[in-house]
């Protein structure tokens, strides 16, 4: 019987080794040397401290900066511990209502600006943490921010374009704007 045993208990031994310990080990150290921002979390530091993650979207809700997309999570906005989507479906009434109240918000905080609002500024992403907008929503939020901050409107608007980050090797993804990103260079700018 222990003749038996004894190979799988060895191979029991080696498999947890390999595993539990050998690939985790080689994983968390590749990625240290290949992605080291990735994997301390892609920490926004400035001033020598850290004000976020490029990674986890930012309520942002001072006039004078740009807005993210709306947070699916609760009970705080942007808590990454709490990543889900809203599972609200397009005829569902909460998310309507919801949508009507953000598209009443955005016309209040800017009431000269006739320009359509971005479905991005209404709407939550599937993990409710997006740190993303579409550069159509950042233009939209243009004219406000420069009022607020008595900028040429015309220089925020090519901030803006320049911000803009292109689909990852060309192909995946769309152009999109980092909110926290574009708030930390407008802030520096000034």
């Amino acid at each position: 019987m222990s003749a038996m045993l004894r190979p799988l208990f060895v191979v029991f031994a080696l498999l947890t080794v390999l595993t539990g310990l050998a690939y985790p080990l080689l994983t968390t150290l590749a990625g240290r040397v290949l992605f080291p921002d990735q994997v301390s979390g892609s920490l926004v530091i400035r001033n020598g401290k850290p004000v976020g993650s490029s990674l986890i979207g930012q309520s942002f809700q001072d006039p004078g900066h740009f807005w993210g997309r709306i947070s699916a999570t609760s009970p705080m906005p942007n808590n990454g511990a709490a990543s889900s989507g809203s599972n609200l479906g397009p005829t569902n009434t909460a998310l309507l209502d919801a949508v009507r109240a953000r598209i009443d918000a955005l016309r209040a905080a800017d009431p000269g600006n006739s320009l359509p609002i971005p479905v991005d500024l209404v709407t939550a992403s599937a993990s409710g943490l997006d740190p993303d907008i579409s550069p159509a929503a950042a233009l939209y939020q243009a004219t406000r921010v420069a009022r607020e901050r008595h900028l040429n409107p015309a220089k925020l608007n090519q901030m803006v374009l320049q911000s803009v980050q292109r689909p990852q090797w060309g192909i995946f993804g769309a152009p999109r704007v980092n909110v926290l990103l574009l708030n930390l260079a407008l802030d520096r700018a000034q």
